[in-house]
């Protein structure tokens, strides 16, 4: 075998060295928010599970706070012990993670925050968010409803009410921040009376829902962080009579929602897929690991719904 031969023969087997080496395991845990609190959460975990398996080199520990800042902070710490190679958290509070995200990144596991980012403050610690962009939900939310009150002509006298996600929950924070910056550049004389927080959670927008009914005669449009709170709103409203005369928008379009935008009841939404938001989230993890640049606020784009498209949208899966 000649010199050059030899040096072919020697880089084609370093090359195939360097391929085996590259194709290693990763052990990826994830500490989601609260699976069972709603359909988009829930079918978010089976996404991601699906997403794993499929993955050969991937196993994953997949672990649910339940809503409890106290029980995700110990699942943190769990998976730090385990010794894991990447963690994928979904916040159930902004800032009360931070400490322990901190520790992660001091054991130099990286962390890649998922659907709803934690507060700025914690930014160093984190590899990359993975989600939707929630500022610019709101804006767009803001603008389908200001876009709705031109049609119908009341953009300089409308009055509305916002019902907002769970307290302390970024997501929550950022939808609302979205659409109250948003909604005065566009209809700057619609009138925001009152927010009050729903929680994520139907039942409790529907009450909230009574209350601003009993309290405000006259409510041309109700915000909603998501359509699961905005359905609840709706519910409360044809209970009272009033639901026709109100513009309900919502901020994920979620199946009851996208229902009741078919029977008329519901005006708009912003569509976002939990499907795309879980694969979306251990494709994440997986690049980080692997040293391949990620940006640090990896959004995945989440569109306009209204009756006026949603033809060229499938019905949510959640």
């Amino acid at each position: 075998m000649n010199i050059r031969s030899m040096l072919a023969a020697t880089t084609a087997a370093g090359l195939a060295l360097a391929g085996a080496a590259t194709a290693q395991e990763y052990t990826i845990g994830i500490t989601q928010n609260n699976v069972g609190v709603d359909s988009y959460q829930t079918t978010y975990e089976k996404a991601f599970i699906a997403a794993a398996e499929a993955n050969p080199d991937v196993e994953t520990v997949v672990l649910d706070a339940g809503g409890d800042v106290a029980r995700q902070i110990a699942q943190m710490e769990d998976l730090i012990q385990q010794e894991v190679d990447a963690i994928i958290i979904w916040p159930t509070n902004g800032e009360a993670v931070i400490p322990v995200v901190r520790q992660a990144f001091q054991a130099d596991i990286p962390v890649i925050v998922t659907n709803s980012n934690i507060a700025e403050q914690g930014f160093d610690f984190v590899a990359s968010f993975s989600g939707p962009d929630n500022i610019t939900q709101g804006s767009r939310s803001a603008e389908i409803m200001c876009d709705r009150f031109k049609e119908l002509g009341i953009e300089d006298e409308a009055q509305i009410v916002q019902i907002s996600g769970q307290p302390g929950y970024t997501t929550a924070i950022e939808r609302a921040q979205g659409f109250e910056e948003r909604l005065p550049e566009v209809c700057p004389n619609v009138t925001l009376m009152e927010t009050q927080p729903g929680d994520w959670n139907r039942e409790k927008s529907q009450q909230v829902m009574e209350a601003f009914l009993v309290k405000y005669d006259d409510i041309d449009g109700v915000y909603s962080g998501d359509d699961n709170m905005g359905v609840g709103a709706l519910n409360a409203a044809r209970a009272a009579g009033r639901a026709g005369d109100i513009t309900f928008v919502g901020a994920t379009n979620f199946a009851v929602g996208y229902e009741a935008m078919a029977a008329g009841d519901y005006w708009g939404s912003i569509y976002q897929s939990p499907v795309d938001d879980a694969e979306a989230a251990l494709q994440t993890a997986i690049d980080v690991l692997n040293g391949e640049e990620v940006p640090f606020l990896n959004y995945f784009d989440t569109p306009k719904i209204t009756q006026e498209n949603m033809d060229e949208f499938e019905k949510p899966v959640f």
